[in-house]
């Protein structure tokens, strides 16, 4: 069975019934609300998963969904890597909510947990700010700070990875109680 490196939001939403969704988002982001049927397995969590996903796919195709489509896209890569066969969602969640389909939440979740993306360019945009604010205040040299994160920036462009979200990924907000890994590799299993 041969699976299509992307789907288009109007192709996934045809085939949601035959397809196994993974969403390899935060457990914070997933719980504010996922592709109908979705699986949350973060994406530091998807070599743990290996077995029951490599399981899910021998029996069909697997979707793998994120926020925008990086995540998904790094997923697929080290899945595919290990013999596995799936597919991304063109776009992430982002755009299948901006193509006016309904979110799913977990009972009782948050409904507004920003998405990584967004904690990215907030922590790097602070982080600027104090390295300046510090240089010009305190001492020129606080300004490296800013130039750290700028270089860091760039290295996260050019290697489509990103140090500052598995760190922010760790944080208890981003893991709220109420979504378990291992709960969604039993329901794998069972597909």
């Amino acid at each position: 069975m041969t699976t299509p490196e992307a789907l288009a939001i109007h192709e996934a939403r045809t085939r949601l019934h035959e397809l196994t969704i993974i969403d390899v988002r935060t457990p914070g982001e997933f719980a504010s609300g996922h592709v109908p049927g979705a699986l949350n397995i973060p994406l530091d969590r998807i070599a743990q998963a290996l077995p029951d996903i490599r399981h899910a796919a021998d029996r069909g195709d697997v979707l793998v969904v994120c926020a925008s489509g990086a995540r998904s896209g790094n997923a697929c890569r080290i899945l595919a890597e290990n013999g596995v066969t799936t597919a991304t969602l063109s776009g992430g969640t982002g755009a299948w909510a901006a193509d006016g389909h309904e979110l799913h939440r977990p009972q009782g979740a948050p409904r507004a947990a920003w998405g990584m993306e967004r904690q990215v360019r907030l922590t790097a945009g602070a982080v600027v700010l104090l390295g300046i604010l510090l240089g010009v205040l305190v001492h020129p040299a606080f300004q490296l700070v800013s130039a750290g994160i700028a270089a860091g920036l760039v290295f996260s462009a050019l290697t489509n990875t990103c140090g500052m979200a598995a760190l922010l990924a760790k944080l208890p907000h981003n893991r709220p109680r109420g979504v378990d890994l291992e709960e969604s590799l039993a329901a794998l299993r069972s597909r």
